[in-house]
């Protein structure tokens, strides 16, 4: 489609914002104005702020307990549950209502741009779940003394 390959990024940046450029030409060959490359710009800063939400839900999630499992506890808190849901429907708020590209110059995501999140995310909940494993199968060990808190 388009974009700028990481090595076309070097020295880019005084081109980017100036105003004057017009037809600066991306590693396709498609040539972007100035107010295009700000929506571009501001469109990955909405995005960088949904993936910080994505993480996030990992992190509520294990810091629930300090030892028990997510299976073993279970997710029955409902502050906890609603406090998920808020901060997603936040999120798409912000993200999606007419207006925010003027005030908060956020900009609507495509579905697929939420995605890229959700491995780091996984990451973190598998290492904390096998982290919690091992604090159990081991009590006072070297995984307990380095890691839990």
């Amino acid at each position: 489609e388009n974009g700028f390959w990481p090595t076309r990024l070097l020295g880019l940046r005084r081109a980017w914002d100036s105003q004057a450029v017009n037809d600066l030409e991306d590693s396709y060959g498609q040539e972007w104005t100035y107010s295009d490359r700000k929506i571009l710009e501001y469109t990955c800063h909405t995005a960088f702020f949904v993936s910080i939400v994505v993480v996030q839900w990992a992190d509520l999630i294990i810091c629930k307990t300090r030892k028990n499992s997510v299976f073993q506890q279970g997710m029955k808190n409902h502050f906890m549950n609603f406090g998920l849901c808020f901060e997603t429907a936040l999120a798409a708020f912000l993200s999606y209502t007419p207006g925010m590209d003027k005030g908060l110059r956020m900009y609507p995501l495509k579905i697929n741009w939420w995605l890229p999140a959700l491995p780091f995310s996984l990451a973190i909940f598998c290492y904390d779940e096998t982290r919690k494993f091992l604090l159990r199968r081991n009590p006072g060990g070297w995984i307990e003394k380095e890691t839990y808190y």
